[in-house]
């Protein structure tokens, strides 16, 4: 497959924080004028073994991490994506050779956009496991990855990566959006009515599913991986005392360009608010609620920090979050009457999908060789290439690289 012809096929993979599955979308990628559009052909979400999931999530925790298992699992993950990234290729009914490359985000295990001392050196860093070599030498299709260490070589945050692909594809004349995410962590992406690049802002605004889906679990016993249709907190009251205490989180108060993750809002901070909440005697769906409501907050804050200046009108949402109808209201009901809440849907793009189509698009970049960072939003001091690959079997038929 040539990459200079009108259109491509491309997979693009995810697996986010909140460890729900590896996300893959098969997508085709048209390019006219400098315009380039992306169409879904295909997407799944497969889930990972229970036993798998609870392996990654040790190496998130660098109590429990060790070397042997980083290494084993960054090449046990390469063949879990290869295996998901060949079976959307069938699934779609498109020939693996038609396929022009696959680009993966991987598993961030580590992410530590703050400076820390080692042996006198100031040193930054981030660590996303699943080997693109297993996958390109499983696929035979080149494959991509490795996108956040290049901006933060060049003194950025490594994150958020999607705004570069947000502003690519939703920006609109006359019109001032905020494109939001809501997976593990909650990120965003402004995009100012008529704005330039230079003006688009974007950070991580704190936690999403991810210590709601903990205490999802913890209610139900591991019956429940997430908090199924917001019901389980619906059946409760925010307890604005306990909110309070939480909102004192100093990443709240911190100015972009920033970015989280696990390391701060993981299963540690989780298992620390769920024994406060057994402190203050609050009773079970009280505490999701007010969880949930700690995610609607942050969120919402950040929203309204811009709607001035920006002259934002409306707020689409996508990811996982999108799908909790409890913490969708609670958003609804802080944002002004005249922001219209929107999901990715109603311009053509799956919630769930959204991410993975993304990756897809850093990496054609990447193989144009064209910068695909946002230094507004990453705080790097310049436009980079970001990205390594690992090339296929049939890499010496594509001709534009």
């Amino acid at each position: 497959m040539h990459l200079n012809r009108d259109f491509c096929y491309a997979v693009g993979i995810m697996s986010g924080t909140s460890l729900d599955g590896i996300d893959v979308a098969l997508v085709k990628i048209s390019e006219s004028n400098g315009s380039i559009q992306l169409d879904l052909e295909h997407f799944d979400s497969i889930p990972y073994e229970r036993a798998v999931e609870q392996e990654i999530l040790k190496l998130c925790q660098p109590s429990s991490a060790n070397i042997q298992m980083i290494s084993s699992m960054n090449m046990l993950l390469g063949e879990l994506f290869a295996n998901a990234a060949l079976k959307v290729i069938q699934d779609a009914g498109i020939q693996r050779k038609d396929i022009a490359f696959i680009s993966s985000h991987g598993q961030t295990i580590f992410h530590q956009p703050d400076e820390i001392d080692i042996a006198g050196y100031t040193v930054t860093s981030t660590l996303q496991i699943g080997d693109i070599s297993m996958i390109a030498e499983k696929t035979g299709i080149t494959t991509v990855g490795d996108f956040r260490p290049r901006d933060m070589a060049a003194g950025g945050q490594g994150a958020p990566l999607v705004p570069y692909a947000d502003f690519l594809l939703f920006q609109r004349e006359g019109i001032g959006s905020v494109l939001v995410n809501i997976g593990g962590i909650s990120n965003m992406t402004v995009l100012p009515k008529n704005g330039e690049a230079s003006r688009v802002i974007a950070y991580d605004t704190g936690p999403g599913n991810m210590i709601i889906d903990y205490f999802a679990k913890r209610i139900t016993q591991g019956k429940q991986a997430y908090d199924q249709d917001g019901a389980l907190a619906a059946a409760g009251n925010v307890n604005q005392g306990w909110l309070n205490e939480l909102l004192q989180e100093p990443y709240y108060t911190k100015k972009p360009p920033k970015s989280t993750g696990r390391e701060l809002f993981g299963e540690a901070y989780a298992t620390n608010l769920w024994n406060q909440a057994e402190e203050h005697s609050i009773n079970l769906a009280d505490r999701i609620a007010t969880v949930t409501e700690l995610t609607a907050v942050t969120l919402t804050k950040e929203i309204k920090r811009h709607i001035t200046s920006s002259s934002i009108s409306e707020a689409f949402i996508s990811g996982g979050g999108s799908y909790n109808p409890t913490l969708m209201n609670a958003i609804k009901a802080k944002l002004p009457k005249d922001v219209q809440l929107r999901k990715m849907e109603d311009i053509g793009i799956r919630a769930d999908a959204k991410e993975a189509m993304v990756f897809a698009l850093l990496g054609y970049q990447f193989l144009k060789k064209r910068p695909n960072n946002f230094p507004s939003a990453t705080g790097a001091t310049h436009e980079v290439i970001m990205g390594k690959v690992a090339w296929g079997r049939a890499a010496k038929e594509v001709n534009s690289f």
